[in-house]
């Protein structure tokens, strides 16, 4: 008898949304002395778009294919030839001076210059190349602008040393290269690497070639509409038109989820439209969500980095829904350079439920965007949904009666009838490849041994006495790293899962996630990690550090063939 055969390989967590989707301002909050109003989203894809598309799109592809091969064998003759080498290398040094000597003076008038002489000596040497003649630094501005062209496109080593000088003079190029910035500009360019594909279905034909057949795929779409960096140029629900079309032509590969905003349910009165049966569950009207499930959509996607907590009134509807039908939820579970760019509002500065040690209000008091948004992500929000205490006051200050009623609210003190133990939730990106470092350095960290030592991890609501603890949790909040929490949630709720996407880049992650994987169970605690990991990749937004096709490989060459299955296979088939 032949063995069953296996589920199909599934990759858990990918992007296909294009730059139409995304805000123009993305680098509002993040990018220095207003830059994100130049390097704008519609700027860098336009860039893109016309260097691999358009840029010679009015050549005939005959004249295109014998222009390129001149210049080849122009090249390899330069190349081969030390006199005319010679003669480029000096061309090449005298334009490339020149046009430094251009931009210092365009900047000049911009931005105050270091007082450390340089400014100085560079008069002298304009003076000196002046008297000489050989200064072309003074013509006219077309011809200032094709000089810097001709750099530009001709010498790599004179881009690279104008920028180090730029870089070393002026203070504002001094402000560019900081991690974050870094970060932030890889993932700009990565968008316009792919997002400069006017179609979804491009995008998507990029990502299944790098997988062998068969391979299904969880599409994650985003609505960044309400984040406070401008319009998007597609409406989201074009983009959920267009997915869902991808969906019609590949219907047993892709696995499309919708992207869930609580303020697109409060300000689209049709986006999702629900009333009650008898039995107090919630039934789907006419609306954009039901519509979207009908044509395949598998899943919700939330990123309460962009600002709202998993447990808003609006979300708690679609939770409950979600437990009706066995739908999953993925959520964005890492600090990233996608977040929030508006001003921080008065009631983020402190937390909605959980308190401090002296039984007030837990104070957040980060000021920047990229350093309040994290509160919204933080694991410890899942708390709201999953312990049916917390959820019941969650349920209890709901100003929608029906949410009450669907749940089975009588009072705070007595139990909800309903709750959301079933919810089948993803933690993606596990926390973050950061949260993994912490980890093993916290080897002082009183809470996280516990997912070593304790059957079900850390005791998130009760102190050593039993009694349920708020500064327990404020602790934790503040201190505790996110690997140890995502785990110990997975170990208490039998339908949590993780995915590894974007953070399996890293080669020091997979130390810690053999372990993961071959952790076993403490008695009475039955759950093996193994059975909670999922594979992703966060394709694109992963690209600029490596394909599809490296990712894949490196997790062969770290795991074994058993654990690559069942983190491929196995584990993403009971998911979704």
């Amino acid at each position: 008898m032949a063995p069953d055969p296996q589920p199909p390989l599934t990759n858990c967590h990918t992007h296909i949304f294009t730059g139409r989707h995304v805000p123009p301002y993305l680098g509002k909050t993040y990018l220095p002395l207003g830059l994100a109003y130049v390097l704008t989203i519609p700027f860098i894809v336009g860039i893109f778009r016309f260097w691999f598309i358009d840029r010679f799109k009015w050549i005939p592809v005959p004249v295109y294919n014998a222009l390129v091969r001149r210049c080849q064998l122009i090249k390899i003759f330069i190349a081969r030839n030390r006199i005319v080498h010679t003669l480029v290398l000096i061309v090449g040094t005298f334009i490339s001076v020149n046009v430094f000597l251009i931009l210092f003076q365009w900047l000049g008038f911009l931005f105050p210059v270091d007082p450390s002489g340089e400014t100085s000596f560079i008069d002298k040497v304009r003076l000196w190349m002046g008297s000489h003649h050989i200064l072309l630094a003074d013509k006219s501005t077309g011809v200032q602008i094709l000089l810097i062209l001709i750099v530009v496109i001709f010498f790599q080593t004179g881009r690279n040393l104008i920028f180090f000088v730029l870089k070393h003079f002026f203070k504002i190029f001094g402000l560019l290269p900081g991690k974050q910035t870094f970060a932030y500009l890889s993932r700009y360019l990565n968008i316009g690497r792919f997002a400069f594909y006017k179609d979804q279905s491009d995008i998507f034909s990029k990502l299944v070639h790098q997988y062998p057949m068969d391979t299904r795929f969880v599409i994650l779409p985003m609505d960044m509409e309400f984040i406070d960096a401008g319009k998007p140029k597609e409406p989201y629900r074009q983009q959920m038109e267009a997915l869902g079309k991808i969906k019609a032509n590949h219907p047993s590969t892709v696995l499309p989820f919708i992207f869930i905003d609580p303020r697109r349910i409060e300000k689209q009165p049709d986006f999702f439209v629900y009333s009650l049966d008898n039995k107090g569950d919630v039934v789907l009207e006419d609306c954009d969500v039901k519509r979207y499930l009908d044509q395949g959509f598998c899943g919700f996607k939330i990123y309460p980095a962009l600002g709202y907590y998993p447990f808003e009134e609006q979300l708690l509807p679609v939770w409950k829904y979600a437990v009706q039908k066995d739908l999953p939820i993925m959520t964005h579970c890492i600090r990233g350079t996608i977040f929030y760019r508006g001003a921080k509002k008065r009631a983020w500065d402190f937390h909605p439920f959980f308190e401090d040690g002296r039984g007030e209000p837990l104070l957040l008091p980060q000021k920047k965007n990229v350093d309040f948004t994290p509160n919204f992500t933080h694991p410890l929000n899942y708390l709201v949904l999953l312990k049916e205490f917390l959820l019941r006051r969650a349920v209890s200050r709901a100003t929608d009666k029906r949410i009450k009623m669907m749940f089975g609210f009588t009072n705070e003190a007595s139990p909800l009838q309903k709750d959301l133990e079933a919810l089948k939730l993803c933690f993606g990106h596990f926390g973050g490849d950061d949260e993994w470092e912490k980890y093993f350095e916290a080897d002082r960290d009183q809470y996280s041994p516990a997912i070593l030592h304790q059957p079900f991890g850390i005791d998130f609501l009760k102190n050593a006495d039993g009694i349920f603890s708020h500064a327990k949790i404020a602790d934790i909040w503040q201190h505790t790293d996110w690997y140890s929490i995502v785990c110990s949630i997975m170990l208490q709720h039998p339908r949590v899962y993780s995915d590894i996407s974007y953070i399996l880049h890293q080669a020091f992650v997979f130390p810690l996630l053999n372990d993961t994987l071959n952790r076993l169970p403490i008695p009475p605690c039955t759950t093996k990690l193994a059975d909670r990991v999922l594979y992703g990749t966060d394709f694109y937004v992963v690209r600029n550090h490596n394909s599809e096709k490296q990712l894949f490989a490196q997790l062969r060459n770290n795991l074994s063939v058993d654990e690559v299955d069942q983190i491929t296979r196995i584990n993403p088939a009971l998911y979704v």
